[in-house]
C-alpha cells in the first residue's frame, strides 16, 4: 500500500505550520492592531519599496503646507512665487534572526514534549514580543531602550530591541510632563515629583496635536477619527485612583464608553475612549530612560496620531512573516529551528519634530 508521508523537512509541512504560527503570533501584538498598509490613516505605515526592490533604506518626503498671503486683482504674481518646503526622514532595513538547536536524539528522548513543536512556538512567541518591543521603544523614545516587557530601568542602546535602527528622543515641542507646572522637560522629574497622568494630560495633548505644525492627524478607526494613547498598568492604576472631581471616577460615570470602538475585537487591552482617544494599556510601554533620572517610578504614556511610525520589509518578505528554516547536524542527530526577517520600524522625525507622537511623562510607581 502507498502511503504520502511529510517529513520533518519537507518544505510544504514547514511552510504551512510557520504560516498558521506567525498569524497567531501577530494577534498578540500592539503592532499588528495598528500597522495599516500603504494607506495614510493608520498609526503605522507599511513603506513597500524595498519589497519591491533591492536596498536597504527607504526615504520618505514631507510637504508642508503653502503659507504665502497670495496675489490679489491684477497684482504681478511673477517674482512673487511661494517656495516649497520639504522634509524627509528615512527608514533603515536589516536582518534580524533567532534559532533553537536541540542537543540530539536521545537529549529529547528524555522529555515528555517535542522540541521540534516547542522550538517553533517559542520562535512565534518571541517575534511577537520582539515586533512590539520595537514598537514601543521607537514610538517612546527610548534612547536607552527595555529589551522586555515591565522592566523597571531601560539601558541598552542594542538596535536588536529598537527596530534595527537608533530610538530618537521625543522632540521638546511632542514632550509633555504631567504636572501643575506643565514642565516640558524630563529634567524635572525627580523622587519627589508626584504628578500622575490624568485626563486633564489628556486633553492637552488633544490640543497640542491639533495645534502643532505640522498636526498631528487623527487615525480613521471603524470610520471614526481618533487618537490612541498607550498607558503602562502602573499609569492606569494612578489614573483609575484618582478620585478628584472631574478625575476617572467621575467620567466613567458619565462619558468615558468604548462605544463602537470598543466592540472592535482587534484592540484588545482598549479601556475606554476619552476626548476621540482611545485608552490602550500595555506592559510594554517603557519608563523614563536612566539617563534622565536614576528612579524608577516614571512612565512615559504616548499619544500618537496617524503614521506615526513607518515599517519596511525586504524582499521576499511581502507579508512581514519570518522565513523558517529546520536543519539537521551532526548527522542527524540534532535539529535546528531558525527563522530571519529583513525589517525595519521607525517612529517618523521630520525636520527634528516628531510627526505623530506625543509622550506624556509622569509618576507611576510600582504597585
Amino acid at each position: 500500500m502507498a502511503t504520502t508521508d511529510y517529513g520533518v523537512n519537507h518544505p510544504l509541512a514547514v511552510k504551512a505550520w510557520s504560516k498558521k504560527l506567525f498569524v497567531e503570533a501577530l494577534k498578540q501584538t500592539r503592532y499588528e492592531q495598528f500597522k495599516g498598509r500603504t494607506g495614510t490613516d493608520s498609526l503605522i505605515t507599511l513603506k513597500d519599496e524595498t519589497q519591491k526592490g533591492p536596498g536597504d533604506r527607504i526615504t520618505i518626503g514631507l510637504r508642508m503646507q503653502l503659507t504665502g498671503a497670495g496675489i490679489q486683482g491684477d497684482g504681478t504674481l511673477e517674482g512673487n512665487e511661494e517656495a516649497l518646503t520639504t522634509y524627509s526622514d528615512n527608514i533603515y532595513i536589516d536582518q534580524l534572526r533567532h534559532a533553537v538547536r536541540s542537543g540530539g536524539k536521545m537529549s529529547e528522548q528524555r522529555v515528555p514534549f517535542s522540541v521540534r513543536e516547542e522550538a517553533m512556538s517559542g520562535l512565534r512567541d518571541w517575534w511577537a514580543d520582539r515586533l512590539d518591543t520595537f514598537f514601543f521603544n521607537q514610538i517612546a523614545g527610548a534612547t536607552t531602550q527595555q529589551t522586555q516587557a515591565n522592566a523597571s530601568t531601560s539601558t541598552s542602546t542594542d538596535t536588536r530591541y529598537s527596530g534595527n535602527q537608533v530610538a530618537l528622543a521625543p522632540s521638546s515641542n511632542n514632550l509633555m510632563i504631567c504636572s501643575a507646572a506643565l514642565d516640558t522637560t524630563e529634567a524635572s522629574l525627580s523622587a519627589t515629583t508626584t504628578f500622575s497622568l490624568k485626563l486633564a494630560d489628556i486633553d492637552r495633548a488633544v490640543a497640542k496635536a491639533k495645534t502643532l505644525n505640522p498636526a498631528i492627524r487623527p487615525m480613521k478607526v471603524n470610520g471614526e477619527n481618533m487618537y490612541v494613547c498607550f498607558m503602562h498598568p502602573y499609569q492606569t492604576y494612578q489614573l483609575r485612583a484618582n478620585t478628584s472631581t472631574g478625575q476617572w471616577q467621575d467620567i466613567q460615570k458619565a462619558q468615558l464608553q468604548g462605544g463602537k470602538i470598543g466592540d472592535n475585537p482587534i484592540i484588545t487591552g482598549l479601556l475606554g475612549t476619552y476626548n476621540n482617544v482611545m485608552l490602550v494599556e500595555d506592559a510594554r510601554v517603557p519608563p523614563v530612560a536612566s539617563s534622565v533620572t536614576s528612579s524608577t517610578s516614571y512612565r512615559r504614556a504616548i499619544f500618537c496620531g496617524a503614521q506615526a511610525a513607518g515599517i519596511a520589509f525586504g524582499q521576499d518578505f511581502a507579508d512581514g512573516e519570518p522565513a523558517w528554516v529546520e536543519e539537521l547536524f551532526d548527522y542527524g542527530n540534532q535539529l535546528g529551528v531558525g527563522s530571519r526577517l529583513i525589517v525595519g520600524l521607525k517612529k517618523m522625525v521630520f525636520n527634528s519634530q516628531d510627526f505623530g507622537t506625543i509622550v506624556m511623562s509622569g509618576y507611576a510607581p510600582a504597585v
